[in-house]
């Protein structure tokens, strides 16, 4: 899965340097760039996205107008949005989400920022293309889960969890390495999230001990009460 990325920033180096972010990330590629809120809705009618780093502060109209106005046109392909932007303010931040924004970074950040939310999206859209189709209860629990349960522990992200949990739903049982190859994800990271269902207690741990030298470990997805 490749993202065509659109950059939107009214400062040609701040620009060119979310590009270069972007481009070091193996899943992407940058199919344009924008500078101003008009041109960033044209771009989106043109390019066809699937993702917009979106600045806030643009001359024309605000990243928001622009959002606005891309959201309200039923024949343009929607695409994910992560804003980029300096704006901190309370309203600015709510506005965005209610207006589907899932991911907010704020300037300036790093690459490896970046390439964490951009992992949140491809892990999103992995995630919704699985659950295509009528869903189990777990699947509608997983798509409706409350953003108000406990923290997840630091590197870890909601998005990667509920694709950990859905791909150890289908394996019914497995190691950190089956769901890693499961998912085309590290088998380091799927660990972690595996680690966290358990002591969650949403999964059981079991050694294997029929495996050539130490046991191996093997995840269930624990049985919801009656």
């Amino acid at each position: 899965m490749v993202l065509r990325v659109l950059v939107v920033d009214d400062q040609p180096a701040v620009a060119s340097l979310h590009g270069l972010f972007v481009a070091g990330h193996a899943a992407c590629e940058v199919v344009g760039s924008a500078g101003s809120g008009p041109d960033a809705v044209a771009a989106v009618t043109d390019l066809r996205p699937d993702l917009v780093l979106l600045d806030v502060h643009l001359p024309g109209f605000s990243g928001l107008d622009a959002l606005r106005a891309v959201r309200a046109d039923a024949g343009i392909v929607q695409p994910e949005v992560i804003a980029v932007t300096a704006a901190r303010d309370v309203d600015t931040v709510r506005t965005a989400r209610l207006m589907g924004v899932q991911h907010y970074l704020v300037k300036p950040f790093t690459a490896s920022e970046l390439h964490a939310r951009i992992d949140d999206v491809l892990a999103e859209r992995r995630s919704s293309a699985a659950m295509e189709g009528s869903l189990n209860q777990r699947g509608v629990d997983a798509v409706l889960r409350p953003v108000t349960r406990r923290p997840l522990p630091k590197g870890l992200s909601r998005p990667t969890l509920d694709l950990v949990r859905t791909a150890l739903d289908d394996l019914r049982s497995a190691s950190a390495a089956e769901v890693a190859d499961h998912l085309g994800l590290s088998r380091v990271s799927c660990r972690r999230y595996l680690e966290h269902l358990a002591d969650d207690g949403e999964c059981v741990r079991t050694l294997d001990y029929s495996t050539a030298g130490r046991p191996s470990t093997r995840y269930t997805l624990a049985t919801p009460p009656a």
